[in-house]
């Protein structure tokens, strides 16, 4: 997955003062045309080119850390709090939907390349949705948590009947 979409859409919506504004604090760059097109020439370099995950992982953790922060400044709050707790989610986040996206594609060996595009579009929808209705964010969360563990339930089912296969 590519972490660009969602912050190009966090930051254009910021930049129109549609659920998010991050203009005013210290994070104000996150609304920025700078940014916005910075964003932008990231994620077509990354569709054009294969980045190794690690990359994109970082770059997911990083701009998780910077929107949290930024989002919270937005309502008066101190935005350095965020950027550990942004970075968790972020983190979170890459890790269930990576392996999540790496059990899909052993599963369709000739679709896989559609995940990709799936995964962008559950990105982005889970962006707006926390953007327009922000406590529905705690539920993405929350999904993340649940979709991590029934991966490592199944997982550990798989292993047990290799075992009794022996």
């Amino acid at each position: 997955m590519r972490p660009f979409l969602p912050p190009i859409l966090a930051a254009s919506l910021g930049r129109a003062d549609v659920g998010v504004n991050f203009s005013g604090g210290d994070f104000a760059f996150l609304e920025s045309i700078p940014f916005i097109a910075a964003m932008v020439v990231l994620a077509l370099v990354a569709y054009a080119v294969r980045v190794p995950p690690p990359v994109l992982a970082i770059c997911a953790v990083i701009l998780g850390a910077l929107l949290f922060a930024g989002s919270l400044t937005e309502g008066g709050r101190e935005g350095w709090i965020g950027l550990p707790l942004g970075a968790a989610c972020a983190a979170l986040a890459w890790y269930a939907s990576a392996r999540f996206f790496t059990r899909a594609r052993a599963r369709l060996e000739s679709d896989a390349r559609l995940l990709d595009v799936y995964g962008d579009l559950i990105a982005l929808s889970i962006a707006i949705v926390s953007i327009v209705i922000p406590p529905l964010a705690f539920g993405a969360v929350a999904a993340f948590v649940f979709l991590l563990v029934r991966g490592r339930q199944a997982e550990d089912r798989k292993y047990e009947g290799l075992r009794i296969l022996r």
